[in-house]
């Protein structure tokens, strides 16, 4: 009975790795880098979602309807996120990295992974908090260019609003929450003073190099669903992207440790996980 539960593991494995290897042959997303039980949670989900028996059956469906495939890529994309999400990290970024940005005339801003773009405005709020928004670009960029529409339009259901406001007050807000935004039939909608130095781009860590050189790079909990070969490979990509001094911002479950860039960075807040590039 082990022995066969074993051998249908390695198959469900191959079919998943197929799988994989087609969407990237024939939509040029690359997802094969991305954590096996991440994948195989995704791919469980949308067989039972859709009534779909087996993963072959899936592969057809993928290759025969573009309109599936748009709907099974968003299910494999990361669009986990809130507003002040972990206000502690927040609060931190207030105190350890805001007052080295008060040193630039001029500084820049990566959010990796920026999903629908709530981590995106709460930088912009805490910019503005700081009187530094002026000062600031911000790039926001994901591959999913669904979440990319939906983070620049800045619309939001409300039903989170109350948790959102009470992050941003935890993180340390100086202001309140609702001055910056508007609430109309159930829904936020992020005042348009956020978006004017923002810079939304579709950008993919598995397969793209250098985005831009810039002062900071938020990238939380998007690293936690890749294997250890891409981790290392974005690691190197966020260090040749900040300058010297610059601030890296992972989640809370990732790190640096064992990581090929590991000696290349000054940890600066264990844990927030804040890091220091070296000069």
């Amino acid at each position: 009975m082990i022995e066969n539960n074993h051998n249908k593991d390695e198959v469900v494995s191959a079919e998943i790795i197929d799988l994989l290897q087609t969407i990237y042959e024939k939509y040029g997303f690359d997802f094969r880098a991305y954590s096996y039980a991440h994948i195989k949670r995704r791919i469980t989900n949308r067989l039972a979602l859709s009534g779909i028996s087996t993963i072959s059956d899936l592969k057809s469906e993928l290759l025969s309807s573009i309109t599936f495939a748009a709907l099974f890529l968003k299910d494999l994309s990361i669009t986990v996120t809130e507003m002040y999400r972990d206000p502690e990290f927040y609060k931190a970024l207030r105190e350890e990295v805001i007052p080295r940005l008060k040193t630039y005339s001029f500084f820049k801003i990566w959010h990796a992974g920026c999903s629908t773009g709530q981590e995106v405005y709460s930088m912009a709020i805490l910019l503005q908090e700081e009187g530094l928004y002026e000062r600031a670009m911000i790039y926001a960029t994901d591959f999913n260019q669904d979440v990319l529409n939906q983070a620049e339009e800045g619309i939001y259901a409300d039903d989170n609003i109350k948790e959102y406001t009470r992050n941003h007050q935890q993180s340390g807000g100086q202001s309140s929450l609702s001055d910056y935004y508007t609430s109309q039939y159930g829904r936020v909608i992020m005042n348009k003073s956020l978006k004017k130095n923002i810079v939304w781009a579709n950008h993919n860590l598995v397969t793209d190099g250098i985005f831009a050189e810039v002062n900071l790079i938020m990238c939380r909990n998007v690293m936690i669903y890749f294997n250890k070969d891409l981790q290392n490979r974005v690691h190197t990509l966020f260090h040749d992207s900040l300058t010297k001094g610059g601030f890296l911002c992972l989640g809370s479950k990732e790190s640096l440790k064992f990581t090929s860039v590991s000696d290349k960075f000054i940890e600066a807040d264990r844990k927030n996980r804040i890091f220091i590039k070296k000069y």
